[in-house]
Formats: C-alpha cells, structure tokens, sequence
C-alpha cells in the first residue's frame, strides 16, 4: 500500500468515524427521519455536481428498481435506524457497533450459499457477541432499558449493510459512482414521506445544521467517492481495513467533541469486535502464516 492510499484510507476511517459524532449531534433535534432525509439529500446533490462535472449521466430510469434496493438497504435503513440509535447511545459505541458489518456478512453469507463457517469464522462470531455484550451492559447500567432497543436498532443496521453487500454480488453490473449516486437519489425518496411521521422537533442551531452539512456532503458523498478510489488503488479487501479503524476515530470525535467517557468497557468491547471481526474476515494472521515468516 502507497503512502497515499494509506492516507487516504486513515481520512475515510475519520469521516466515517465522524459520522457518528454529527448524528449524536443532530439526532434528537431533528429527529431519526429529518435528519437522515437532510443526510441523503445533501449527499445526492453533491454527487450530482460531481456527475456533472465528470459529465457521467445516470440511467436512473433504467435501473430504478436496483436503484431503490440499494438505496433502501445500503442508505435509508440503516441510515434511519443508526439515527433512531444516536438519540440514545453514544456517538462511540454507535461506531463500534457499526464495526459489526463484516460479522453480519459472514452470517448472511453462510445462510446465503448455505456453506459451513469455518472455526476462526465461528470464533470471529463469538468473539463478536461477547464485545456486544459488554457494550450492552456498559450502557444499560448507564442508560438504562432504552439502550437495549438503541443497540438492537444499531446491530439491524449492520445487518442492513451485510445484506445489501450480498445484492450487489447478484446485482446489475453498474460502475461504484453510479450505485452511489443512483442510491442516494432513491434513498432521499423513500425517507422524505418518514417526515411526515417523524417531524423534526425544534430548530436546530447553526451548529447543529454544519454538522448534517458535513455529514451529508462529506461523510457521505466525497466518503463515498474516496473508498471507490481505495477500491480502485488496492483491492476491495484491502480497503475493508477501513472497518476496523472506523471505532478508533469514532471513540476520539466522541470523547473530543462531546466529552464522552471512555470507560473500559468501551476499551474492551471495542476490542473483542475487532478482533472478532479479523477473524472472520481473515486479517487476524494465523499460526502457519506467522510460522512460514519465521
């Protein structure tokens, strides 16, 4: 990996990790369906500047239903319940949760080819939930039972982001910039009529309206476009490694910003879910691949 790429792979990992921190910021102002209808729409307005400059036209006509599946299970869910999650729990434990993702994958991808885990993937797993569990104990002891449906919520969007990981294998073949930009589009249209339901709830200040700014230009949009470029430069596995920095900076943005506490159990919990998630993607090296260097 080019010094570059790997720059560029520690600047994802912090907008992304950023992300969080402006949820929890704008969250229980706005509300869950406001907020992330403003996240979408600034992202998919962004991308739209940016097609027009590269001057790239989107067949959204003509791959609308992909379009809307996409946009569905890889923006407006997720998106959706990670800001219901942001009215509760931390911006830290939001991103550790998210780290989730590549577990949720190898679980849907077993029940999907309905193939047998291996043992590291079973070890990844267990590791996994013993991190959650520790998160879910941290907050109900300081949040009390509302954290339990907060982490649920957070846990369902991974699942979100595994399953739509699997589609794209079996989708219409379109160009990274396209999915993106064709997906924002369709998200913003099935969040908008959510508003109706979930109405903002005050107005929200100057600062507070930045912060979804930046989430939606830069945390989505340009986040968007620099992990495409990563793919591009290393290799989709590569890129992945994103995953496991994502809580590192989201716990730093949290505890610089918000002031949030960085308990053990947040230490911990982190720890056990990276871990687990190396496993089951692999990263984690092996005996006999340490012994073949030695």
């Amino acid at each position: 990996m080019s010094l570059a790429s790997l720059l560029r792979l520690f600047f994802l990992a912090a907008i992304w990790g950023a992300s969080f921190l402006f949820m929890r910021m704008a969250a229980n102002s706005l509300g869950p369906a406001v907020l992330i209808e403003f996240r979408v729409g600034f992202a998919a307005l962004t991308l739209f500047i940016v097609a027009l400059y590269l001057k790239r036209h989107l067949a959204f006509t003509k791959h609308t239903k992909h379009f809307f599946i996409i946009g569905a299970l890889n923006s407006a869910l997720p998106f959706l319940l990670f800001a219901y999650a942001a009215q509760t729990i931390s911006a830290s434990t939001l991103s550790i949760l998210n780290s989730t993702t590549p577990i949720w994958g190898a679980v849907v991808g077993i029940i999907w080819s309905k193939t047998k885990p291996t043992k590291s993937m079973v070890l990844g797993l267990m590791l996994g939930l013993i991190g959650v569990a520790i998160l879910v104990g941290q907050n109900h002891l300081v949040l009390n039972t509302h954290s339990l449906i907060a982490i649920a919520a957070a846990l369902s969007a991974s699942l979100c982001y595994a399953i739509a990981s699997h589609y794209t294998k079996n989708a219409p073949k379109l160009a990274p910039f396209d999915n993106a930009h064709g997906s924002m589009w369709a998200a913003s249209f099935i969040v908008l009529p959510l508003i109706l339901f979930m109405p903002i709830r005050e107005v929200p200040s100057t600062d507070v309206m930045l912060g979804v700014l930046a989430l939606g230009v830069v945390c989505t949009a340009l986040a968007y476009i620099l992990f495409f470029k990563l793919i591009d430069d290393i290799g989709p596995t590569s890129a992945l490694t994103v995953t496991f920095l994502i809580p590192l900076f989201g716990i730093f943005w949290g505890h610089v910003i918000l002031d949030e506490q960085i308990g053990p159990n947040t230490l911990l919990g982190a720890l056990f879910v990276i871990m687990g998630t190396m496993l089951v993607t692999g990263f984690l090296p092996r005996k006999k691949h340490l012994a073949k260097t030695s």
